[in-house]
């Protein structure tokens, strides 16, 4: 299937940055320039207080967003064009380093509970192993195994419209989710499984799946 196939359902398709441009309006100069170059006092105290990022990365073939969360501060800004990401234990599927060895821009975005307003900060990645940098990253006594550095060509503080209109940080707001599937359901359907739930979960436990540090 062709890249016109995919979505020859739509008959009214945006080709260019222009066409968006005219929908939109222009851009205020403000909005363009709050873009800076580096972490500033503003970038540094957000990422301290920040418990969650969110990382995308493209590689050759692939396009990917990873959560990633650890105690506030966890991302460890080492100086104001560079910071680095702690490896901890997860599924082992090594998306976003693969694609970051094909492709090395990565974006992030930082989040605070409560707060509306988010930081982004992207530039290009580097996957390091460097021992005095893995070992001011321990936590619980364990040193993380390696860790990505970003080194910092755009940041920006975002509008807090999307988070207020998506109720974000209202539990008043927050709709109930026990209907839907949780991760060792979603593994045996989306990948086939011959097992019960309580097979995969003491699977899960055999191989570290649900270890933190």
């Amino acid at each position: 299937m062709t890249q016109d196939q995919r979505f020859s359902e739509f008959t009214d398709v945006i080709s260019s940055f222009d066409q968006v441009r005219e929908i939109m309006g222009d851009v205020h100069h403000s909005i363009e320039a709050k873009v800076i170059d580096r972490l500033d006092d503003i970038c540094t105290s957000y990422i301290a207080a920040s418990p969650f990022i969110i990382m995308a990365s493209a590689g050759d073939s692939h396009i990917e967003v990873s959560p990633k969360g650890d105690p506030n501060g966890f991302v460890k800004v080492l100086d104001e064009k560079h910071l680095a990401i702690p490896e901890r234990p997860g599924n082992r599927r090594a998306d976003s380093y693969k694609n970051i060895l094909e492709n090395p821009q990565l974006g992030l975005i930082f989040l605070i509970p409560g707060k509306m307003e988010t930081l982004r900060v992207s530039g290009e990645a580097r996957i390091v192993r460097d021992l005095a940098l893995r070992e001011s990253m321990a936590l619980n006594g364990r040193v993380p195994e390696f860790a990505v550095v970003l080194y910092v060509e755009r940041a920006l503080v975002h509008c807090p419209k999307c988070i207020v209109r998506s109720h974000l940080w209202q539990p008043e707001k927050w709709q109930d989710h026990s209907h839907l599937a949780n991760i060792s359901e979603t593994y045996i359907q989306h990948a086939k499984l011959s097992m019960s739930e309580a097979e995969f979960d003491q699977l899960a436990e055999e191989k570290g799946w649900k270890e933190l540090y």
